[in-house]
């Protein structure tokens, strides 16, 4: 973004009157300068949320209340399904620089700190890649080990008419 700053009155500066011009405007300034782009905490996270999954060894996203409700929320409709991407995802984003913090569930047998390492590469990629802004830090939290024979949540019922 460009900014134009005068100095007006000076009290006996030897700069006053004098315009600083940071920037440059018009046609001849490169386009990448033009103006000015705000990338949403929402946007961060959702990028977070799907880098985070797209990891093997990662069964789900979100501590044990949060995955419930996600999953009724899931069922109504209108119920905001696109929630499930940034469930168990919380992100801070500055100007230039973001911080994201996971809560997750991994797959039994898995190591959890290759999983650990792999998501915040993943993280860390996706985020920086896409958005050009510097993660600063990726702190996992896994709040649970999803067993082969444990039932997932979300599965629906089986119907009782056939």
């Amino acid at each position: 973004m460009t900014e134009n700053i005068t100095s007006v009155g000076g009290g006996g500066r030897s700069d006053a009157g004098v315009s600083a011009l940071k920037g440059r405007t018009g046609a001849g300034a490169p386009a990448e300068t033009r103006g000015r782009t705000t990338i949403a905490d929402g946007v961060v996270a959702k990028i977070a949320g799907m880098a985070a999954r797209e990891t093997s060894g990662i069964h789900n996203l979100g501590a044990g209340m949060s995955r419930t409700f996600g999953a009724m929320r899931e069922r109504v409709p209108g119920g905001g399904g696109g929630a499930a991407v940034t469930r168990g995802v919380k992100v801070e984003v500055g100007e230039r620089q973001a911080a994201v913090d996971l809560d997750v569930v991994v797959d039994y047998g898995v190591s959890i700190v290759d999983v650990a390492g792999d998501v915040r590469t993943n993280v860390i990629g996706a985020v920086e890649r896409m958005t050009g802004l510097e993660v600063v830090e990726v702190n996992i939290a896994v709040d649970d080990v999803h067993l082969p024979d444990e039932r997932e949540e979300a599965e629906p019922d089986e119907s009782r008419v056939r």
